[in-house]
């Protein structure tokens, strides 16, 4: 069989332990067809077929996010200023400056997470006064992680809230010694006030929503991811809050697959939510591009334990556990695998408590069904878990949330939060992700650098050897350990013949750089399906042409994605038609340049966060 595309002069980490290196693959009907050495591949070559060669770079299979929040990210993306991993607070504040300045009336500028303050040179946040100096007339939003949320004069007015403003339930409006809202907004016990809020901002209209999420999927092939697993979110209604990546589906525009799970809206109501999903749709229905994956990963209101750990852990309610049977009851009845959320071993406990229940009655016998998060598990309810079946789906929340971790229980008991080596050593599975896109960072980078590290993105050390993952380890977490999670480990996850043809070329070696430069790895060339649908550098000619974002104004035009050291950003590396000299052909010296940072008086204070998955 001819082969369509040919990649040659590589270094291929395959995850393949039956063939865990190759040189050379080659491509056909989506997928790989003959894994080996270049001899042996291009004897697939037809007058048709492109050979690409890699020039000894470093290759992977794409990387699957296990649990990010890609849907209702796409709808926003172009919206948001992103502080992800920008080194100084004076950087952040000139870029919110800028950017106020370019923002159209009435449109506000949102910095919606994926930060923290300890990744500042300054280690604080902005001050409400910093906000207001910055953009005296622009609306701005700066939401930080799930705790709590800043907002300047203009956001205020525009919002509507005023002395006479009450406290909604579950969140508190701060108030200055007159009683006048000073900006903040505090998610006390939940985040609710923080969604409401930044829902009363300007929507992008559905052509722009369509474009906003193809620089997203854009933006995330920089980064060599090619699979996600959505887990819904608060405000994501199905059907109606799907039609845009629906429309990308059947257009054949998605550059990152994408399984599905539905996430119930209406707390009371939970049971009816699926009942009415199960006669709608089937898991597996779709595409090897987007396709249902269950349910999940809020199952239940009740057993939402939201995880703030400058607060004492929160109790569920009594009620949770009468709840959570009667969905789970229904679920396993129509064989409906399902994922939920769990941050504490007190709720894991009494959750497996219903799950058992459960199987006595109605036999999972197999039925996948995991638990996200899942930081304080212990040893007993992992083996629980392993009994029952299920997997653990791990993001790095704990890279953005490990000092205040650290503040509550102490540095012993961060070692083992969660406990990836002790979860792999009792044969569960294990995925990793990110939870993205408001809690921590989409950056895949940045969460391996946290598993081989073991230090947050503040630097603080976590975890000891023990804990720290090997780099091939921490690979197949990101790939095929993610793809255990959507039913799809016999399809992808590996540079393996037959399985999808997706992997990503690397700026950099991943096995062999410093810790540090971990965190600055994208890649070159991303393949998904055997399609090139990202090239940088020498591999830019090979790759469709970008299309700019929309709005014009649009903080990803002045600024990318993630953040990216020196002048590159303002030329929009990656959307070079052309040469790049800055990007494309420099990247060591674009990483190496030096950041000026200023302001390193104030301090804002240790303020915990209260990020959940919504």
């Amino acid at each position: 069989m001819s082969a369509s595309l040919i990649l040659i002069n590589g270094r291929f980490h395959t995850t393949d332990r039956a063939n865990p290196f190759a040189n050379a693959v080659a491509i056909a009907d989506e997928r790989f067809l003959e894994v080996g050495d270049a001899n042996d591949v291009m004897r697939h070559r037809g007058p048709a077929t492109q050979v690409i060669d890699l020039a000894g770079r470093t290759v992977i299979p794409g990387l699957n996010d296990s649990h990010m929040h890609l849907i209702r990210g796409g709808l926003n993306y172009n919206l948001e200023l992103r502080w992800e991993g920008v080194p100084s607070l004076a950087d952040a504040m000139r870029m919110l400056r800028e950017q106020a300045e370019r923002t159209p009336s009435p449109q506000w500028v949102r910095v919606v997470g994926g930060w923290t303050e300890f990744q500042f040179a300054e280690k604080r946040m902005p001050s409400i006064e910093e906000l207001n100096a910055a953009a005296p007339d622009t609306p701005v939003f700066v939401l930080h992680l799930y705790d709590r949320a800043l907002l300047n004069q203009a956001a205020l007015r525009a919002v509507g809230y005023t002395r006479d403003t009450p406290n909604p339930p579950g969140g508190e409006i701060v108030r200055d010694a007159a009683g006048n809202p000073t900006g903040m907004l505090i998610a006390r016990p939940n985040a609710m006030i923080l969604y409401a809020t930044l829902a009363k901002g300007p929507a992008l209209p559905l052509e722009h929503q369509v474009n906003s999420t193809r620089q997203f999927m854009r933006e995330l092939n920089r980064l060599g991811v090619t699979s996600v697993i959505d887990a819904g979110g608060g405000f994501q209604n199905f059907p109606d809050d799907y039609a845009i990546v629906d429309q990308l589906a059947r257009d054949k525009q998605l550059t990152v697959r994408i399984a599905y799970n539905l996430f119930t809206q209406n707390k009371g109501a939970e049971l009816q939510d699926f009942q009415a999903w199960t006669r709608l749709i089937k898991p597996g229905d779709g595409s090897d591009y987007y396709r249902h994956n269950g349910a999940g990963e809020m199952l239940v209101f009740s057993a939402a334990d939201f995880e703030d750990f400058l607060e004492p852990r929160p109790e569920l309610a009594a009620g949770m556990d009468d709840e959570l049977e009667k969905v789970v009851r229904h679920l396993v009845e129509q064989r409906w695998p399902f994922r939920l959320h769990a941050t504490y071993d007190e709720s894991i406990s009494r959750m497996l408590d219903v799950f058992e229940k459960v199987n006595r009655d109605i036999p999972f016998d197999g039925l996948r069904w995991m638990f996200d998060h899942a930081e304080t598990i212990t040893p007993r309810n992992i083996d629980r878990v392993r009994a029952l079946g299920g997997g653990i789906a791990i993001q790095h929340r704990m890279a953005f949330q490990g000092e205040y971790f650290v503040e509550r229980y102490g540095a012993e008991a961060a070692r083992h939060t969660p406990p990836i080596a002790r979860m792999l050593e009792a044969g569960v599975p294990v995925g990793a992700g990110t939870d993205a896109t408001r809690v921590a960072s989409y950056n895949p980078w940045t969460a391996l650098y946290w598993l081989v590290s073991g230090r947050t993105v503040g630097g603080l050390r976590l975890y000891g050897a023990d804990q720290q993952m090997p780099r091939a380890t921490a690979l197949e977490l990101w790939t095929s350990g993610s793809a255990w999670f959507s039913s799809e480990q016999h399809q992808k996850g590996r540079i393996k013949a037959g399985q999808l043809a997706d992997l990503a070329v690397l700026s950099g070696d991943f096995f062999s750089v410093a810790e540090d430069d971990i965190k600055a790895l994208e890649s070159v060339l991303t393949v998904v399906g055997g399609k090139v649908v990202y090239g940088a550098g020498d591999f830019a000619p090979l790759a469709p042409a970008p299309i700019p974002a929309l709005p014009d104004w649009s903080p990803v035009n002045a600024y990318g994605g993630h953040y990216r050291p020196t002048a590159a950003r303002a030329a929009l590396p990656h959307l070079c038609a052309g040469s790049c000299g800055v990007h494309g052909h420099a990247h060591g010296i674009a990483r190496k340049s030096t950041i000026p940072v200023t302001s390193h008086t104030g301090f804002w204070g240790a303020l915990g966060c209260s990020c959940f998955a919504f």
